[in-house]
């Protein structure tokens, strides 16, 4: 299974990675009411940090992002699968398809998390943050000293380049 595939259907809501109901419905290729269904005959297996119901905010929200046009099937909100409730999940449904999907997907979510761990901003890029918003809530006079210097690179950057006078550049004739 590709895992672009799968990480493209991952969002973050509520501070957790999920998939969502139909999402995964697609990859284990059954009907959504078939994954929901197995998973409510199976309930105690979810809590709400496994499994959890969108709101109606989460999910218009969550539209945007996906960019869809239309919302077709049951009018119901989608259930959101965390990392635990995927793990869950490879327990209640039972074939072979959902078997190398869940591989697929505990891959996907590896992927992520050390993507995100390698991207974490360096000590020293937080101590100079750090030190920029202290700067910069120090005082009245700092904020004014930090005015003048964007007014200055405002005017930098809005001159012409290509007026001011150059030196020529290349060998000389003798």
């Amino acid at each position: 299974m590709n895992l672009e595939l799968i990480e493209r259907r991952i969002f973050e809501i509520r501070g957790h990675h999920i998939m969502l109901d139909f999402d995964l419905a697609d990859l284990y290729m059954v009907e959504t009411k078939v994954l929901n269904q197995s998973v409510k005959r199976n309930i105690k297996r979810f809590p709400s940090d496994f499994m959890f119901q969108l709101t109606v905010e989460e999910w218009s929200n969550l539209k945007s992002q996906i960019v869809t046009s239309s919302w077709g099937g049951a009018r119901k909100l989608p259930f959101a699968f965390t990392e635990q409730g995927l793990a869950m999940l490879s327990g209640v449904l039972n074939s072979n398809v959902a078997i190398d999907v869940n591989i697929s997907i505990m891959r996907a979510f590896v992927s992520i998390r050390k993507c995100l761990s390698e991207n974490k901003p360096s000590k020293e890029f937080m101590a100079i943050k750090e030190r920029l918003d202290a700067l910069e809530s120090a005082s009245e006079d700092n904020q004014n000293s930090f005015d003048e210097i964007y007014i200055a690179l405002a005017q930098l950057a809005s001159k012409d380049i290509s007026i001011l006078p150059r030196n020529p550049v290349g060998y000389k004739l003798k």
